[in-house]
């Protein structure tokens, strides 16, 4: 198995050529070099049965490599009884689609830090996760695995150690790394291949080999501000890290297998073959 490219979502280049459903896009992405695609629920779970289980046969047609992105409304450590409940039934529903589909991992946003009760969210936030995962093998879903993304605010539930904290709990539970995240949430902490590799050195000495090996990752320029996170950029907007080149890298070097799905701004495809093209390039240069 290589590395895998794709988008977060539908890109506006395929609106442009005429497409609108995402039943198109497995076929689309694959003429334009890519294998991964991270089909977004981030409004809520709309898909039905029956579409679901089409994409999957398109995607695995055309070799397309399938996760989800749960719904943007996740607050996975909240003490309010409706909104844990919401919760449970976002990730549940992203997980049923995912199960169709035949998608894994289901990606979702932990939520809101809690403020000064970051400890008290952090143990509220594990204990939902767990409910959440024992109701999805009663459901028939314990093949899914959920994956926790890093967090683009330090506001926000879901550091580098509190998501591999969640990941220690379930091995159905796996670390979603938004370099860009942690990029903008460290005021631009990644300059250096050193700072990538301290990411991903820390996972493999937490999580294991095969953790890091087959790792899910997001990836783009971001602008961030004091707060961290402001907004997804592009490779086409200059002076905006972190650096693909000092990632590709350690993944040629490290000889792993990720997953990288790009979230840049309205050029998610056209960035993920400027993602894969580095990657070639270092992969060609180290005689690979």
């Amino acid at each position: 198995m290589d590395v895998r490219f794709g988008p977060a979502g539908n890109p506006p280049s395929f609106h442009a050529q005429g497409y609108k459903s995402s039943l198109d896009m497995p076929a689309w992405l694959r003429a334009q070099g890519l294998n991964a695609y991270e089909y977004q629920c981030v409004r809520g779970v709309h898909i039905k049965e029956t579409t679901a289980r089409k994409l999957g046969e398109l995607a695995r047609a055309n070799g397309i490599f399938l996760s989800i992105h749960a719904p943007y409304y996740i607050t996975l450590g909240t003490a309010d009884p409706v909104l844990r409940e919401k919760t449970r039934m976002h990730l549940l529903k992203s997980m049923q689609a995912a199960w169709w589909m035949g998608a894994s991992p289901v990606v979702f946003h932990p939520g809101t830090g809690g403020g000064r009760d970051r400890a008290g969210t952090m143990a509220r936030a594990r204990e939902l996760l767990l409910e959440v995962l024992a109701a999805a093998e009663e459901m028939g879903l314990a093949g899914i695995c959920l994956a926790p993304e890093t967090a683009g605010k330090p506001a926000q539930l879901g550091n580098l150690e509190e998501v591999l904290e969640f990941c220690s709990l379930d091995s159905r539970v796996v670390p979603a790394v938004d370099f860009a995240h942690i990029h903008a949430a460290g005021q631009g902490a990644l300059k250096t291949a050193e700072d990538f590799a301290a990411v991903l050195d820390v996972i493999e000495s937490r999580l294991g080999r095969e953790a890091v090996q087959k790792l899910h990752i997001h990836f783009s320029p971001i602008e961030f501000n004091r707060a961290g996170e402001k907004r997804h950029r592009t490779t086409l907007d200059t002076g905006y890290g972190p650096d693909f080149s000092l990632l590709a890298e350690l993944i040629v070097e490290r000889n792993l297998t990720p997953t990288i799905i790009c979230e840049s701004w309205d050029r998610q495809v056209e960035d993920a073959l400027v993602f894969k093209a580095l990657y070639e390039r270092m992969k060609k240069k180290a005689g690979g």
